[in-house]
């Protein structure tokens, strides 16, 4: 947001001296700076005390008594009683916590069970023919061990054939990581939790240290890096894919990666990608550069492709250049009403009706599940009028007097009326959706990580940290376990043809590897 800066106030003296024509002058240039001042009050006390949302909160209906005027109402008059036959109860003899569980809460093929049979005390000092067993009750506990590593003890026994006096051992099983003592699944839960539950390597080893296992922190480090690296090709090829999407979302999000000097870091960006298929990329550049777009998405787009985008001006530079048709985003610019409520509660609260309005409509086309022309049929008969209404609104708001040009609201009505083209996009293109929060929720993961870890160390991990959270976002995205993928990817990426690289990515490893995925010797041993 920007700040306004407070001028000097002229002394007694020299107001007087000062023409009626000046002192107007004067008057409205502080009317304009105590306006930008209190907007910016208004938005530091939400940040310390107010909801950060910007989800629309009904007013209480005023015939509703809320809990505290219940409770004294309820007090003041004599409560209602009857009269009841005298009786008695039965104790209830059922206990819940022996009988059996039905519904087990938990996923019994991919959560390892060990089991304990309990002995029955009824049964001390009878033979075994004296009972006999007709049935079992089974309940469940959950637990955890400290750390959840497992060493892996492979046992290769050397042999002398007595025919030829040769000497014969099976050779160790070959890693993902040539030479590495880490297994897949151990590098898979190392980015996992480093990227995926934002764990930082320094608390891994912790945990490692903790759960009796002495290793070293560059070592994980070293992991990391390498795989990630391997997962690179995938990511690539997941790129390509988002490229060739006729429908684009895109954004930046800010990360400090590398170091410009003694406790410095660099403000570098992610511009995330989501494409049409569900698919999203993290692609990292050093600044927030027009040019960045470019190397991104490229200069020769799909036939009739569409960027969407919020207001970002860099972002029209490429559309003018390239031919794309630029849409944009419907939850930023309600945004700058949402911010204008401090200073002008009742225009900002109408142009907020308008808007809601319009994702009413929305949802009815998800109820009705509306598709394709019907659905562009329903936007142009519900959601086009609405847009017309608010547009004609906007400019009649700029027609009042007395809105100075650093009014909240003004810069609010300014940035839809400027941005009406790219706003009216969606209802003429059903692919088009009317905002960016589909993209806004995948890349959540970004600031999510920053709180945990904070920055990257180099512009290199900040690459890698890209490519591993572009295939895990896109894992969520179409329901995919993200450990059983990179366990099964990171071995599978070594073997498979380059030319068919991109049967790894998420949505194409679905169809083709997921049924019977590559899985670790740990697997193996567990079963």
């Amino acid at each position: 947001m920007q700040h306004a800066t407070a001028q000097r106030l002229p002394s007694a003296d020299e107001l007087t001296a000062l023409s009626s024509a000046q002192l107007a002058a004067l008057v409205h240039t502080q009317a304009q700076t105590i306006e930008a001042l209190q907007h910016q009050l208004e938005w530091f006390k939400r940040q310390l005390f107010g909801a950060k949302s910007e989800r629309f909160i009904a007013p209480p209906n005023a015939q509703q008594l809320h809990l505290g005027e219940l409770g004294s109402a309820s007090a003041d008059a004599p409560e209602p009683r009857k009269t009841v036959a005298a009786h008695t109860r039965r104790v209830a003899s059922r206990d819940p916590v022996s009988e059996a569980e039905s519904l087990p809460f938990f996923d019994e093929s991919r959560v390892p069970i060990e089991t304990i049979t309990l002995s029955n005390p009824e049964l001390e000092g009878l033979a075994a023919d004296q009972v006999e067993v007709i049935g079992e009750k089974v309940s469940f506990r959950l637990a955890q061990r400290p750390g959840s590593y497992v060493v892996l003890k492979y046992v290769r026994p050397v042999v002398k054939r007595r025919d030829t006096e040769a000497m014969h051992c099976p050779p160790a099983p070959l890693g993902v990581i040539e030479g590495s003592r880490a297994d897949v699944s151990f590098i898979a839960g190392l980015l996992l939790d480093k990227i995926g539950y934002h764990l930082p390597l320094y608390r891994q080893h912790q945990r490692l240290t903790d759960a009796g296992i002495t290793v070293s922190r560059p070592w994980l480090t070293q992991l990391a890096q390498q795989g990630a690296s391997l997962l690179a090709p995938i990511y690539d090829a997941q790129f390509e894919s988002i490229r060739g999407s006729r429908v684009k979302a895109m954004d930046e999000t800010p990360i400090k990666a590398g170091r410009t000097g003694a406790g410095k870091m660099k403000a570098t960006y992610y511009w995330p990608v989501y494409g049409e298929q569900d698919e999203v990329c993290f692609p990292w550049f050093a600044s927030r550069a027009a040019e960045h777009i470019y190397r991104a998405l490229g200069i020769t787009p799909a036939q009739g492709a569409v960027l969407l985008t919020d207001g970002y001006s860099a972002y029209e530079q490429y559309v003018k250049k390239t031919g794309v048709t630029h849409a944009q985003c419907w939850a930023h610019t309600r945004r700058t009403f949402f911010e204008a409520q401090g200073v002008e509660p009742e225009a900002s609260e109408a142009a907020l009706q308008q808007i809601r309005a319009l994702y009413a409509v929305e949802d009815e086309i998800r109820e009705r599940k509306l598709v394709g022309e019907d659905k562009r049929v329903h936007r142009l008969l519900h959601a086009k009028p609405v847009v017309d209404a608010f547009f004609d609104w906007v400019n009649r708001q700029f027609e009042r007097q007395g809105l100075l040009p650093r009014n909240p609201l003004t810069k609010a009505l300014a940035y839809a009326r400027e941005r009406r083209l790219g706003l009216e996009v969606f209802l003429t293109d059903a692919d088009v959706p009317i905002d960016t929060n589909h993209l806004e929720r995948a890349l959540r993961a970004i600031p999510m990580g920053r709180r945990a870890w904070l920055f990257c160390w180099t512009e290199l991990g900040a690459k890698h940290v890209g490519i591993v959270q572009s295939l895990l976002v896109t894992c969520r995205l179409h329901g995919i376990d993200p450990y059983t993928y990179l366990v099964d990817v990171l071995q599978r990426v070594g073997q498979h043809p380059a030319a068919r690289v991109a049967e790894l990515t998420p949505r194409l490893w679905k169809q083709h590897f997921a049924a019977n995925p590559l899985r670790s010797d740990l697997h193996r041993v567990s079963k």
